[in-house]
């Protein structure tokens, strides 16, 4: 029936509430940079926050998500790059995991992904390109689904673009060298992930935490994640 399945992470794959889980990533973060002797912890926040934003605004494809942000974030911090790029990497390595206690596996994901990985499907998790792979390989890991294959995870280092951008879309599809046709889109947010289906995909809306802001995107499919389980299964 199709060739890939692109799932969204957070909401769809893993239950977690992003707007009390970006509180804890923040006051993790802050304690990190207050302890490592960074005084300007208020400004630091405003400036990922900001820098995100410039990354999801972002359209011009010569531009990888992470450098993006990296420009933003840099040209307003006052410590050099070089040195805080290795506070990143040690938040990501050291406050990152902490983070697992705001979040829980959904029952039934891991069985849902090994039948699509053993009938030699393609699968993508699509999340929106705003992290490094470490963040997004460690929610795999504690959705349950962290040992698969993966075609290709959206992290900030590999994609040009972000969602609800369709060029994001766009950009996967180039490189799995599929058409849109060929792919089936799930996820939970209607304005984040159902915007697939303007490009040709077909999507399926996961509702056990829906996230809907009145776009008027139609899903193709939609239901709760015993639906989506029962519709690979009819496949």
């Amino acid at each position: 029936m199709f060739k890939a399945v692109l799932f969204d992470l957070d909401g769809t794959l893993l239950d977690i509430n992003m707007d009390e889980f970006i509180q804890h990533y923040f006051r993790v973060m802050v304690h990190m940079a207050r302890e490592a002797g960074y005084s300007e912890t208020d400004k630091l926040v405003e400036l990922v926050w900001h820098s995100t934003g410039a990354m999801i605004a972002n359209r011009d494809p010569r531009l990888r998500n992470e450098e993006v942000f990296k420009l933003h974030f840099y040209r307003h911090w006052p410590v050099p790059q070089q040195e805080f790029d290795l506070f990143f990497e040690r938040f990501y390595a050291e406050g990152f995991p902490s983070l697992k206690q705001y979040t829980r596996p959904f029952q039934g994901i891991p069985e849902m992904m090994e039948r699509l990985f053993s009938r030699g499907l393609r699968v993508v998790i699509a999340t929106n390109a705003v992290f490094p792979l470490t963040a997004l390989q460690q929610r795999l890991d504690w959705a349950g689904v962290g040992d698969f294959d993966y075609e290709l995870i959206t992290s900030f280092e590999v994609m040009h673009f972000c969602k609800p951008h369709t060029e994001y879309y766009y950009e996967i599809v180039e490189k799995l060298g599929l058409t849109p046709q060929d792919c089936l889109m799930v996820g939970n947010d209607v304005g984040e992930d159902l915007v697939a289906g303007s490009i040709g995909m077909k999507t399926f809306l996961v509702e056990d935490l829906l996230i809907d802001k009145g776009q008027p995107y139609i899903p193709n499919w939609r239901g709760r994640l015993q639906d989506l389980y029962a519709f690979f299964n009819s496949w």
